[in-house]
């Protein structure tokens, strides 16, 4: 069903949204209007759908209504597209029956979510439906998860392009980054606190690294976790915990265990930041550890999670200023070594804030990728991760049109 001909190749959901106005404002100037590609805006409100159009002056681009919440209205949608993208988070309130009728109607989709207990519960309900109708559900197609799963990606290709074999412990860590958040990233976070204190047994999906992967795969070796200062004496440098760290390495062995995993049963993989090296490294991971310590302790207590919401962090449609978008980047390096000791040293990089303008670029061509490359993509319907299913032309896309690079360094 997924690759008959629809009314259109590509559906932004959530168009009026922080991020889903960077993703229009992309897609825009990357593909314009009136071309090749065939694209509507989506969303809940007319009126700002129509103001979105006005702002990026594309008042010609079609407009569809549906709300989150309205089964019937996504399904009329998501028949009339091969692709839906979609920004509306927190996905666990508000994404659960897009998917549903994404799986249904054989149609492509890719969201931004990072939110493991979701993706557990949608892959175990709508797998078999989405493998059945052809449809290809890709969760986490922004800066969580794309730079470190096709990073984990790229550098197995190039371990097996010299050495003829796998690695099988890859170590990434944040070498340097500079971006902000958005209300829409701590309302997904306050939603997780709030799932967890309703339901504690959420705490072993959000713990574990093998949560979102196929049923009866969810266990393995003992994986590697940087929770609190550590000196890495092959690197060099200290290191501090990494907060995407939690759904980036999920994301990576979901991939692992797709693939068959080819890279071992010992595969380990794992997330930081570095801070430097010498006293001042140790005295920049020790306060890096302790504020984030800190600050997921304040959000796990209701009284103060709820104080941080009024007084502290931005509400949702609010977020980085353009001038803080534009500014912001990311470096991100791979240590990865074989069974045999062999070790190489990869680097992925990214223009424009992490979460924000470098997000709007990832998803975009992850969207574009899924609506125009299917003959070097993954055909079969299911969830798959952004490697899994797109692998190297979604690579190409972003190192062409998104301003991400992959290097091998060593």
């Amino acid at each position: 069903m997924a690759n008959k001909a629809r009314e259109f190749d590509l559906v932004v959901y959530g168009a009026a949204s922080f991020v889903g106005r960077l993703l229009t404002r992309y897609l825009v100037e990357r593909i314009g209007t009136g071309g090749e590609i065939k694209w509507a805006l989506a969303g809940r409100n007319a009126d700002k759908l129509r103001a979105v159009a006005q702002e990026f002056g594309v008042e010609a681009l079609p407009t569809i209504i549906a709300d989150a919440g309205d089964r019937s209205a996504l399904d009329a949608m998501a028949a009339r597209t091969q692709v839906v993208v979609t920004t509306v988070g927190p996905y666990a309130l508000y994404g659960s029956e897009l998917v549903a009728a994404c799986a249904a109607q054989g149609t492509d989709y890719c969201d931004l979510t990072g939110e493991p207990q979701w993706m557990q519960r949608m892959i175990d309900v709508h797998q078999d439906t989405a493998r059945a109708s052809g449809a290809r559900i890709v969760h986490n197609c922004g800066f969580d998860s794309i730079p470190s799963d096709m990073g984990v990606d790229f550098l197995q290709e190039q371990a097996q392009a010299e050495f003829g074999a796998p690695c099988t412990q890859i170590r990434m860590a944040v070498k340097a980054a500079k971006g902000g958040f958005s209300g829409g990233t701590v309302a997904s976070l306050i939603n997780v606190m709030n799932e967890i204190k309703a339901d504690p047994g959420l705490r072993k999906i959000m713990q574990s690294p093998y949560a979102v992967c196929p049923q009866g795969q969810r266990e393995g070796v003992r994986q590697p976790n940087v929770t609190g200062p550590t000196h890495d004496p092959d690197i060099g440098v200290w290191l501090a915990p990494f907060v995407m760290a939690a759904i980036n390495t999920k994301v990576v062995h979901r991939s692992h265990a797709l693939l068959g995993r080819p890279w071992g049963e010992d595969f380990r993989y794992d997330e930081s930041m570095m801070t430097g090296r010498g006293a001042a490294g140790a005295t920049k991971a020790a306060m890096v550890s302790g504020g984030m310590g800190g600050f997921m302790a304040l959000a796990a207590i209701g009284p103060t999670r709820k104080l941080l919401e009024r007084t502290v962090l931005p509400k949702p449609g609010e977020g980085p200023s353009p001038e803080q978008q534009k500014a912001g980047f990311f470096d991100l390096r791979f240590y990865g070594k074989t069974a045999a000791g062999e070790q190489l040293v990869g680097k992925v990089t990214g223009q424009g804030d992490p979460g924000y303008a470098a997000t709007a670029g990832m998803l975009g061509e992850a969207a574009l990728c899924l609506a125009q490359d299917r003959d070097k993509t993954r055909g079969e319907g299911g969830f798959w991760t952004p490697s899994t299913a797109m692998n190297g032309a979604l690579r190409e896309r972003l190192m062409q049109h998104a301003g991400l690079t992959f290097e091998r360094l060593s």
